[in-house]
């Protein structure tokens, strides 16, 4: 069977159970105790030398890293992967774009948000981080006001990708209100068949 190493509050963490629920797929999740060192045991560096969640273990002792990856990998063969070769380039597109343009501001935000303390000096990052965020949530607004989801009418692990950290923006400070397409495109996901919440184990 697959097993996930992850936390369950992590956003890169989550696109892979999403994925596994939303294709049906059996699996068992490890939780790993990031804050307390988890990541850095000699038995997790085995399987990440880079000490980050999630892992996919795919059979015993055969291991794939980097959450988008992780993605592509259990996507192929189903209909989260499209069989045009533009659509595909397309899905990967905003993949990049989610981890270049869109995590690094919305999920930093929301890392610094929960899990610093209140006089750490990250938070003072925060304003640019805002700003950003709000840039890359624009874009998106922008995109879904004539598109279901990022690849058009169909579900792919573009939209998956997306939205990992832009569900839980609110922890960052992002206020959603003013992207009423990017709200609809938050409850088409969340009314798919198979979706979980992010707190879900």
């Amino acid at each position: 069977m697959i097993k996930v190493y992850g936390m369950t509050a992590s956003g890169n963490c989550y696109k892979v159970r999403m994925i596994l629920e939303l294709l049906h797929k059996k699996y068992e999740w490890r939780e790993i105790d990031v804050a307390g060192g988890g990541t850095r045991s000699a038995e997790f560096l085995a399987m990440n030398p880079a000490g980050q969640v999630p892992v996919l273990e795919i059979t015993p002792g055969r291991y794939l890293t980097e959450s988008n990856a992780i993605l592509f990998y259990l996507a192929e063969d189903s209909p989260l992967w499209p069989q045009s070769r533009y659509e595909r380039a397309h899905v990967l597109s905003w993949m990049f774009f989610e981890q270049y343009s869109h995590e690094p501001y919305i999920a930093v935000a929301r890392s610094v948000q929960r899990f610093l303390p209140p006089q750490h000096p990250r938070r003072a990052e925060l304003p640019t981080l805002v700003e950003k965020g709000h840039k890359a949530l624009q874009l998106m607004e922008n995109h879904l006001q004539d598109n279901a989801y990022f690849t058009g009418l169909n579900f792919s692990i573009a939209d998956i990708a997306l939205y990992a950290y832009t569900h839980c923006a609110g922890e960052g400070g992002f206020d959603l209100v003013p992207y009423p397409a990017l709200r609809q495109w938050l409850q088409r996901i969340e009314a798919k068949p198979g979706y979980v919440p992010m707190t879900a184990k």
